[in-house]
């Protein structure tokens, strides 16, 4: 706990530029490690299991991925990887999400490893793409995946970021219990919009896994991303319990050694920044208490103002104290309940400058909104500038394994919507600027006005008026 401080102001005071350049080292040293360790992807690459990869370049490698041996499917392969945690009791499963014809290999997994707690870091249909087979049946029902048959007993959203489902497999008359947590506000490629809802999540399913030493399954798409960071968090946070905070503490070591075990593990640099931007508010946590913590998310304030409103005052006056040119404007999600406000809310807590893109909209057609519902994240959408040529890309492509030329997703070259600071909005950078100024009243129409008001001034002295006064329309 000692280090904690020191490592806490150093989290905080990271450089976005710095960030970027691990990141790329992350990558490069990626290459180096696949190349030294001799790590392979064969069996995902055979021709009759390659219908069981959703995206053709996330394959696992054959030194750690996951061996069916149920007898419940034509073969030992399914598109999964162990990742060692922390502690030696502790072991996760990367999985991608289910695809229609691998449904009863999911569940074979699922049984075989006794695996009690799932994390489900995506929506069954994100931007219109299908992301995840529904592998659980609806609630109060009951569906058969093969040889298992997997009931419902109920589910309860918890908030608006998590549902959890209590489901019971039984496969040849015997039944066991799972908790599935699934995150709805994780878009593809991309951060949630605050750290709390995730470390909240963790510890949901920390809590309900308890002393159990099966795998935590942990999947979104491809299973590589998102489940690479949320990996990445639990890592830290067993780390953080068993008091084995170092002084050479590393994220970047940390990421390398997850992607020595799923490729592609954390995949973009703005995941990566996520990473860091939760661990500080983790370290936040453990250091100070409950009723006395600055709060990472405007809703806990919120919360915690309730139980103990003398308390919150106190980290309300401190936050005062903030330069909030150097805080990003908190992008709010839409409420179904109430309108949203007119005015922005802001974090109690000073968040790292990070730099993020953003699609125009973040709508899930699965959304209970439906069409209708208001876009999650708001958007700047700066000047476009022309792009260098020898641009890298920013995050790990992930190529659907169905994949035709002109079809998918846009490159990342073509997103070019960001979170832009409030210190660095320049109206005359990103605007066009279409009005005078209002200093200037020196005359009533001037160039830069947008032409109202624009009136031939009436002659001083005794001179005739202009010919167009008297000129007759025809």
């Amino acid at each position: 706990m000692e280090l904690l401080p020191s490592l806490l102001s150093a989290l905080r005071t990271l450089d976005p530029g710095t960030l970027d350049q691990e990141y790329n080292v992350v990558r490069s040293q990626t290459a180096t490690l696949k190349r030294d360790l001799n790590l392979t992807t064969e069996v995902g690459a055979l021709k009759d299991n390659a219908k069981k990869n959703r995206y053709k370049d996330i394959l696992p490698y054959d030194q750690s991925r996951v061996v069916l041996s149920l007898g419940t499917s034509d073969s030992d392969y399914i598109n999964a990887s162990f990742i060692k945690g922390a502690s030696a009791d502790r072991t996760y499963i990367a999985a991608q999400a289910p695809l229609s014809s691998t449904l009863t290999d999911f569940w074979g997994m699922i049984w075989q490893h006794r695996v009690k707690v799932i994390v489900m870091a995506c929506r069954e249909v994100e931007m219109g793409k299908k992301k995840c087979e529904c592998y659980w049946a609806p609630a109060h029902q009951s569906t058969a995946f093969g040889p298992f048959s997997v009931s419902n007993q109920g589910e309860t959203r918890v908030n608006e970021d998590i549902v959890v489902r209590t489901l019971s497999v039984t496969y040849q008359q015997d039944s066991r219990s799972v908790i599935q947590y699934q995150f709805l506000s994780w878009p593809d490629h991309d951060v949630p919009y605050e750290a709390a809802g995730v470390l909240d999540l963790l510890e949901r399913a920390r809590n309900s896994q308890g002393t159990h030493t099966s795998p935590l399954l942990i999947h979104c798409s491809a299973g590589c991303g998102r489940t690479g960071v949320i990996c990445a968090l639990d890592y830290i946070h067993d780390l953080l319990v068993t008091k084995r905070i170092t002084a050479d503490f590393s994220i970047m070591k940390i990421i390398l050694e997850l992607r020595r075990q799923r490729p592609s593990a954390v995949q973009t640099k703005d995941q990566y920044q996520f990473i860091f931007t939760a661990v500080a508010c983790m370290f936040e946590r453990a250091l100070r208490p409950t009723d006395h913590r600055l709060y990472c998310n405007v809703s806990e304030l919120q919360r915690a103002e309730k139980k103990s409103p003398t308390a919150v005052s106190s980290a309300k006056r401190s936050s005062k104290q903030i330069d909030m040119n150097d805080t990003y404007a908190v992008v709010n999600k839409a409420k179904h309940s109430n309108p949203p406000s007119a005015s922005p809310t802001y974090s109690a807590v000073a968040t790292p400058r990070l730099s993020r893109t953003l699609p125009s909209t973040h709508h899930y057609d699965n959304d209970s909104g439906g069409a209708s519902a208001a876009p999650v994240y708001s958007i700047v959408k700066p000047r476009v500038k022309p792009q260098s040529l020898n641009v890298s890309p920013i995050y790990d492509a992930a190529v659907p394994s169905n994949h035709r030329p002109g079809e998918g997703a846009a490159s990342p070259g073509t997103r070019d919507y960001h979170l832009v600071s409030a210190k660095h909005l320049s109206l005359s950078n990103d605007y066009e600027d279409v009005s005078s100024s209002a200093s200037d009243v020196s005359s009533f129409c001037s160039p830069g006005s947008i032409g109202f008001n624009c009136r031939i001034q009436k002659p001083r002295g005794p001179r005739d008026p202009p010919a167009e006064w008297s000129r007759l329309e025809r």
